[in-house]
């Protein structure tokens, strides 16, 4: 931690002190460090407490404990109104691991209560285990770090807020049990495990509503957030991603009304992004859905008197499924690029199927950012009746509503055109995939006699609005090379596209294509945990596309057939295998080759890049 962000974490304690303590002119401050004493009061770092419960035994409500480096090996049961400030998560421990697992709690939080600073070690057994059990109304738990337990956190009748804090290693990273708390900006990792999940959410009524807020949760299996039995959360701004095999980003079930705005979910590995299995009255509202997967990922599954309206939900298998449709309201949304886009029912015309041009989705080019260009068609294209946060029609999208945030719109030129391909038969003929963006206007083509040519105006030869040129066979010429760009409504022109051309073979000086095979670089790259990658074939042949690992290792088998001539993408998936296997590699550099043989099985192209997996 740099001295900035230890600066503003004083500072954090303090106006947290104050807030907490202001009103009491009786509060005294306390201190714990492995070297102190069994002698109270405990009032200087000279005579600190050698334990925290030591320390605590003699607090008041009001005071405030100083807790130093080391590992505190203890049970911590806290008062009423008392502040309890560790050192920093790197080196303040309090262990419980060694203590018995029933009912095993490392600190047991009571009402007004603060606790930060800690790294908090509760149990081996994921069966048994609350790093902080908050008992009371009110509290703060923030910037702590958890591992070795059932629950990170668990919320039991209170209404602490809980944020900035980091679990890995445990079961369920927050469990809000019959709570009304705030849930914000943790960073949630649970184990491996079936039951697991990111946040977990009960109650014994429909009375509680917690809020759950702008979490990052990576889930390995399980949930990334479960709501069961009672309670009618606010899930919303969070980002929900599955790192390896997972079941529902959001599950739903057993109360009368939810609330989901504004989250991204990256479904992955996962089965499903959104799922509610029990709940009426649901409203689903500028949610992104990112389907990347070699399983079968469903974007969101819903019914009964629900309200879906202003989601994306892009690359999935099935987009939008519904069961019990008697009300359900599904309006306003943009589905793109699904095998299938809706299940169960018919959508109405507001509803659209367009690319929702986002400022990135590869991250070769940096990071992923879901915010909007400046010709999105979803800008204002959402329901009328909600609004942004500038006043203006809501947008469709992961930053439309009331919930979202306002941002200026950037002009974007358009992607790169792909799968250039040269044919010749009577003429030459040029062909590329459609550009899908709303604002494209036409297409450059660019024409020059030697290969590996720089684009500018003299080797224009054509703007074209069609995905397809003719060109006659020139004289004096023994070669042609041709290279594309893409160009929008605003003058904006792309990166230019592969190189293709055609050149005069000896034998009877005929005309024939080349450079028709091509192993593209993967996209995203790095990646996590999957990634295209496209190859594109001159001709019928036999290809095998293989993974390895950096000391050459197979540790993918991507393709092993024959193909015929053409564009090809296939998916690699770091978590997941083909055959459905969970795996885990490590972070890394991997490579990945293409042979292609033809009919007589003689190798016609090889190539190999290399690629890199960021956990």
């Amino acid at each position: 931690m740099n001295n900035n962000n230890k600066y503003y974490q004083t500072l954090f304690f303090l106006f947290t002190f104050y807030i907490l303590h202001s009103t009491l002119c009786n509060a005294t401050v306390r201190y714990v460090s492995k070297t102190g004493n069994s002698t109270p009061p405990y009032l200087t770092w000279e005579t600190a407490s050698d334990s925290i419960q030591k320390c605590i035994n003699i607090c008041v409500f009001g005071d405030t404990i100083y807790v130093a480096n080391g590992v505190y090996q203890e049970q911590v049961v806290m008062i009423d109104g008392l502040s309890l400030i560790g050192a920093g998560t790197d080196s303040c421990i309090v262990d419980s691991r060694s203590f018995p697992l029933t009912n095993n709690r490392t600190i047991t939080m009571k009402d007004s209560c603060l606790v930060t600073g800690f790294y908090i070690r509760t149990s081996n057994n994921f069966d048994y285990g609350n790093g902080i059990r908050a008992e009371g109304q009110n509290g703060i738990i923030t910037l702590n770090k958890f591992s070795n337990a059932n629950s990170g956190v668990l919320l039991f009748s209170s209404n602490a807020k809980v944020y900035k804090n980091y679990c890995f290693n445990v079961r369920i990273g927050i469990s809000v049990a019959n709570s009304n708390s705030i849930v914000r900006k943790n960073e949630l990792f649970p184990i491996t495990d079936p039951l697991a999940s990111g946040i977990n959410i009960t109650a014994f009524s429909n009375y509680y509503k917690p809020t759950i807020d702008s979490n990052y949760i990576a889930v390995k299996s399980g949930d990334g957030i479960r709501k069961s039995i009672g309670a009618r959360p606010i899930i919303m701004n969070n980002v929900i991603e599955f790192v390896q095999f997972g079941s529902s980003a959001i599950f739903l079930s057993d109360s009368d009304s939810a609330y989901v705005y504004n989250n991204l979910i990256f479904i992955g590995t996962g089965i499903r992004g959104i799922y509610n299995t029990a709940v009426p009255y649901l409203q689903v509202i500028n949610n992104y859905v990112q389907g990347r997967s070699i399983t079968s990922p469903l974007g969101m599954i819903v019914g009964g008197s629900n309200t879906v309206k202003n989601n994306v939900v892009a690359n999935t298998v099935t987009g939008i499924s519904a069961g019990g449709i008697q009300n359900l309201v599904v309006q306003y949304n943009d589905l793109w690029n699904n095998n299938t886009n809706y299940s169960g029912f018919i959508p109405d015309t507001t509803n659209l199927a367009v690319d929702p041009m986002i400022m990135n989705e590869d991250t070769t080019q940096g990071d992923l950012d879901f915010h909007l260009q400046m010709f999105s068609p979803l800008i204002d294209a959402g329901d009328p009746t909600i609004l942004d946060k500038d006043s203006t029609r809501s947008d469709i999208g992961l930053y439309g509503g009331p919930y979202g945030e306002s941002y200026i719109y950037v002009d974007l030129p358009p992607r790169t055109p792909v799968n250039l391909t040269v044919n010749v038969d009577s003429l030459i003929k040029l062909s590329w995939n459609k550009n899908t963006e709303a604002d494209l206007n036409h297409y450059n083509l660019y024409r020059d006699t030697i290969n590996n040519f720089q684009i500018d105006s003299t080797k224009l030869i054509a703007s074209i609005a069609d995905t397809f040129y003719y060109q006659i066979f020139p004289s004096k010429v023994e070669s042609l090379y041709f290279k594309l760009t893409a160009v929008d409504n605003q003058g904006n022109e792309s990166t230019p596209s592969e190189e293709v051309g055609v050149l005069i073979t000896d034998v009877e000086d005929e005309w024939k294509p080349l450079n028709n095979y091509i192993l593209y670089q993967n996209y995203p790259n790095p990646f996590n945990p999957s990634t295209k990658i496209g190859y594109k074939l001159k001709e019928r042949g036999y290809v095998k596309l293989y993974v390895y690992d950096i000391k050459g290792e197979l540790v993918s088998v991507l393709v092993n057939e024959v193909q015929e001539a053409g564009y090809y993408e296939v998916e690699f998936n770091a978590a997941i295998s083909h055959s459905g296997e969970v795996r885990n590699l490590a972070s890394g550099v991997y490579i990945y080759q293409i042979h292609v043989s033809n009919e007589k099985s003689i190798p016609i192209f090889s190539d190999i890049k290399k690629m890199a997996y960021v956990k």
